[in-house]
């Protein structure tokens, strides 16, 4: 069966999952943690690529990004992805790949979901058990985006912006949007959109996307 295409689109928020090969670790500990997120945000830097929110779990990496332009975003992946495996292949004496040869991606309907998305990234390590509350979490942006923990690699979404007037008034109505439970509806659309490389939105959205994704008269 051939391979979905990805759809990627100047200046339009993506929702990208990197995971393990075969699901398996991948990110062993803090040091390369630390490591991984050096090389993400030069890569991020280089390709014009601004992040809003990520996670970084033991098997693989959530990233809430939007691109200037489209066609950089898989240079990122590629060379965090390079950078990262000979590093950890020199430091602990193995060889062969780490993550699966393609990642995953779900062009976002702003908003509708970005926040939701927001949420869906930075709960992760709620959702798996490992903490009960995300601000207690190192290796996400949920400490930047509530609570004002310095993060060098975000650039604030222009909805985040909207939340408040002010740093304060905009984390507080952040945090907020975490003391309800994430609903199964958007949910299930966030993990459906991203497991099939599609689009997440209202019908509108998709219309605009198809649209958008066409070749213009005369262009093969």
């Amino acid at each position: 069966m051939p391979r979905r295409t990805r759809i990627h689109i100047d200046g339009l928020p993506l929702h990208i999952v990197q995971r393990g090969h075969n699901r398996a670790a991948c990110l062993f500990d803090d040091q390369d943690r630390r490591a991984d997120l050096g090389w993400l945000h030069e890569a991020l830097v280089r390709e014009r690529c601004r992040l809003h929110a990520d996670v970084l779990m033991t098997n693989h990496v959530y990233l809430l990004l939007t691109p200037e332009e489209a066609e950089r975003v898989p240079q990122v992946l590629i060379s965090v992805g390079r950078r990262y495996v000979q590093s950890v292949n020199h430091t602990y004496g193995r060889t062969g790949t780490l993550w699966d040869g393609r990642y995953k991606s779900s062009l976002v309907q702003a908003e509708t979901y970005l926040l939701a998305c927001h949420r869906y990234v930075e709960l992760n390590p709620v959702r798996a058990g490992m903490v009960a509350d995300p601000a207690l979490y190192r290796w996400s942006s949920y400490r930047a985006n509530a609570l004002g923990e310095p993060g060098a690699l975000l650039t604030p979404h222009a909805l985040y912006l909207g939340l408040g007037d002010d740093e304060e008034t905009r984390r507080a109505a952040y945090r907020e949007l975490f003391r309800i439970a994430l609903d199964d509806q958007p949910l299930g659309d966030l993990r459906l959109a991203l497991n099939q490389d599609q689009p997440v939105g209202n019908d509108r959205f998709y219309r605009e996307i198809e649209a958008m994704d066409r070749p213009a008269p005369g262009i093969a």
